[in-house]
């Protein structure tokens, strides 16, 4: 299922790519953006996207993968895109350094500076599955990534992510009452450790509207379109979200 993405990390300003010669750009108005899904009949052509995007004024995308022709339509559009590693590769790049260089040389470098690439998303919704491998493999991939951004100067520009489910949660509503799951913790750990040291924010892809549909006695349907709602208040100390991703 392809859905909207939230970053628990607010960003304001875009970065300038000195060594690529880009200039500092505006400051960035919002937090939102899509999911540029791609398995579908009858979608549009990538840069009738661009133009989609650009009249709605949505200035963020992620792809699932780095395809040439969506990279090519977004040169010069000013918009930013993530592009993403798939679950398929996370195996092989965890165990060969070269091989994470090698795509970064073949899916990155060639677009940069005019196909604003500002984060790489290595895997999908990994932790919490069912792949046993996968799992172990997804931090060796994350940490052979970004040595290979920085091998390329590229790690003051291009991020590093892993796409979660609310799988890697053992309890996800409300929000602020949030906890791991005690059987994904091994491998989070050291992920959380590596972004900390990296500034890597921690990504989330949210269903809201399934939250309701488990209990619409009790969530407010408000809650999952994204408008204004009562809340919800909690009556015992908990550890929020946003603590519980900081803290080591």
């Amino acid at each position: 299922m392809h859905t909207s993405f939230c970053r628990l990390r607010p960003l304001f300003l875009l970065l300038s790519f000195s060594s690529y010669g880009i200039i500092p750009a505006a400051p960035f108005t919002g937090t939102y953006g899509i999911n540029y899904g791609r398995i579908a009949d009858n979608i549009p052509p990538p840069q009738t996207v661009v133009s989609l995007l650009k009249a709605t004024k949505i200035k963020n995308a992620r792809i699932y993968d780095a395809d040439h022709s969506v990279l090519e339509a977004f040169r010069g559009s000013g918009l930013e895109l993530m592009v993403g590693i798939g679950n398929e590769y996370l195996k092989e790049m965890s165990l060969n350094e070269e091989r994470a260089v090698h795509w970064i040389r073949e899916n990155v470098q060639p677009y940069l500076p005019y196909t604003h690439i500002t984060g790489i998303a290595v895997g999908n919704e990994v932790l919490g599955g069912s792949d046993q491998e996968l799992q172990e493999a997804l931090f060796g991939a994350l940490k052979n990534v970004y040595t290979a951004l920085n091998r390329l100067q590229l790690t003051d520009y291009i991020e590093i992510l892993t796409p979660h489910s609310q799988a890697v949660f053992a309890n996800s509503y409300p929000p602020s009452s949030c906890t791991f799951n005690e059987n994904i913790l091994e491998y989070m750990k050291p992920i959380l450790d590596l972004f900390l040291k990296t500034g890597s924010p921690f990504f989330l892809n949210t269903y809201p509207f399934l939250s309701y549909k488990s209990d619409p006695e009790h969530i407010d349907i408000n809650y999952a379109l994204f408008l204004p709602n009562p809340g919800f208040m909690m009556q015992t100390q908990v550890c929020t979200m946003i603590t519980c991703l900081t803290l080591r």
